[in-house]
């Protein structure tokens, strides 16, 4: 079921970059990417690095180890002791 789930997540994403401009026409402008990305393809290039993220996940969870990245990303997050 994860090899599934994982290969709409990486086709989804896939469209996502390919298709930025359609996103960007239908969302609209991100002022945070159109502040600190560029004037005119900020957007874009937000939309676009968004997909390759997602593509990342898509493949971890395909593999099978998505577990252990998200583990290791919020391990020290969730360690945390309070005082």
């Amino acid at each position: 079921m994860k090899f599934i789930i994982g290969v709409i997540i990486t086709v989804m994403a896939v469209a996502m970059v390919i298709k930025s401009e359609s996103f960007l026409r239908f969302f609209g402008r991100i002022s945070f990417f159109e502040k600190h990305l560029g004037t005119e393809g900020g957007s874009r290039l937000g939309y676009k690095i968004i997909g390759l993220i997602f593509i990342f996940l898509g493949m971890l969870t395909m593999t099978g180890m998505i577990d252990g990245f998200m583990g290791w990303i919020l391990g020290p997050i969730l360690r945390l002791k309070s005082f």
